[in-house]
């Protein structure tokens, strides 16, 4: 069985990742958009174009299920995907955990895109699950662009200008762009201590498996990885190997929970149900 992840780039790591870790029986067909990155300045057309185009192509190679582990696309194009395969093709779009957030913390911030930020699905998503607590609305322009090229030094003059922003009183911080948790180490240290990040990719990868009727099962068998970049067949970017979940995806080997949430930070990033 395969399943397709499409991201303009590394925001997909994370879920298949877990997907990887969950049930690594699967073939993962990982659809990047290196020409078009990044989707978050784009027009709404030229993300819904880039991603029923990936869609179709994965839906020829066999795929079986949709994931888009990326906030931007899935606040633009979700729904035209799901009009175009659903109910044939599953399609699993990605929420940020407000919910779950929202239900245990006291004072809320949400880091994403200047364009997530600003969308009215964000305020939504914050007047459905947050109503009536404080939510700090935290934009971070150039945090997923610094990710997808691997420059640490760049994500954390980022993270450092997010976190100036953010309140200091805030216990929780909703990850609100998939590319973020790439870089979840370096973001809890810039936090207060004791602040949670909530994340979705794990939620994410399990609500697949529940679409495609399967359950957590030991298995033997480990599937294929391939990679597919603006159209043709690929390899991982080298930026990837900065991650341990890239590194890992990269070399097709199961994915271990510590790829996933390092030993650092694996008290406090939280990935629940969405």
């Amino acid at each position: 069985m395969t399943v397709a992840l499409i991201d303009s780039g590394f925001g997909l790591l994370s879920t298949a990742g877990w997907l990887r870790h969950l049930a690594p029986e699967l073939d993962l067909l990982l659809l990047l958009d290196p020409e078009g990155a990044p989707w978050g300045p784009k027009t709404n057309s030229f993300v819904t174009d880039r991603l029923l185009t990936a869609a179709r192509l994965a839906i020829q190679r066999g795929a079986e299920a949709i994931v888009v582990p990326c906030n931007t696309a899935t606040v633009t194009a979700i729904d035209a995907l799901g009009e175009r395969f659903e109910p044939r093709v599953p399609v699993i779009g990605t929420v940020p955990a407000v919910k779950p957030a929202a239900a245990t913390s006291q004072n809320l911030a949400v880091w994403a895109t200047v364009r997530t930020t600003a969308s009215d699905y964000q305020d939504r998503l914050i007047a459905d699950f947050a109503s009536g607590m404080p939510v700090a609305r935290v934009a971070c322009p150039g945090l997923a662009e610094a990710v997808d090229h691997g420059d640490m030094a760049a994500a954390a003059e980022a993270i450092a200008d997010a976190t100036e922003r953010t309140p200091r009183n805030c216990d929780a911080v909703v990850l609100g762009c998939t590319h973020y948790p790439l870089v979840a180490p370096q973001i809890l240290e810039s936090l207060p201590a004791g602040t949670i990040l909530y994340d979705s990719a794990e939620a994410v990868a399990q609500q697949t498996l529940r679409r495609l009727n399967r359950t957590r099962e030991t298995s033997s068998v480990v599937g294929s990885i391939d990679v597919v970049l603006s159209d043709r067949p690929g390899y991982l970017p080298a930026g990837a190997h900065a991650y341990p979940v890239g590194r890992a995806l990269a070399t097709a080997a199961r994915v271990p929970r510590e790829a996933l949430i390092s030993a650092t930070t694996r008290a406090t990033v939280t990935a629940r149900a969405i």
